[in-house]
């Protein structure tokens, strides 16, 4: 049970009379602090410049990617162009170089084909087979090219 007298325990935390004016010293007191307000300008100011800066340098880079992206459409429909023109050569060269334009032309020329054919020996310097001189009227007749529709 419990006793209605209260017991004296020492212990290390009981107060002697020594520790009151250490006490008293080292008491915290909650002390106000001094209000320093930064200036509000030069901080609205630099913040308005970044963003300004900001702008400026995402319209210039928008703008010079549409100039870049213009060039590009140029050098594009350039290189269409240039690529149909090369087409079209190759075609006119083919049709140059084909055995019947060859043909009409050196008939134009006055060239005929041969009747019968003559082969020499270069070591020898023999003649071989029957030479002939070509003729006009041996020459066979040329048919006209009918050009094939494009589809």
């Amino acid at each position: 049970m419990s006793s209605a007298l209260p017991v004296r325990r020492s212990s290390a935390w009981s107060f002697r009379p020594l520790d009151a004016p250490i006490r008293q010293r080292a008491r915290l007191a909650v002390v106000p602090g001094v209000r320093s307000r930064a200036p509000r300008v030069p901080f609205v100011t630099l913040v308005s410049l970044i963003l300004l800066a900001g702008v400026v340098g995402l319209l210039c880079f928008n703008t010079s990617m549409q100039q870049a992206s213009f060039a590009a459409t140029t050098l594009d429909q350039r290189a269409q162009a240039l690529a149909a023109r090369q087409q079209t050569l190759e075609m006119e060269l083919q049709k140059l170089r084909s055995p019947q334009n060859i043909a009409e032309k050196a008939q134009a020329q006055g060239l005929v084909f041969p009747t019968s054919v003559g082969w020499l020996d270069l070591a020898t310097g023999q003649v071989s087979g029957e030479p002939a001189p070509a003729d006009r009227d041996n020459t066979p007749p040329l048919h006209p090219v009918i050009p094939k529709p494009v589809r």
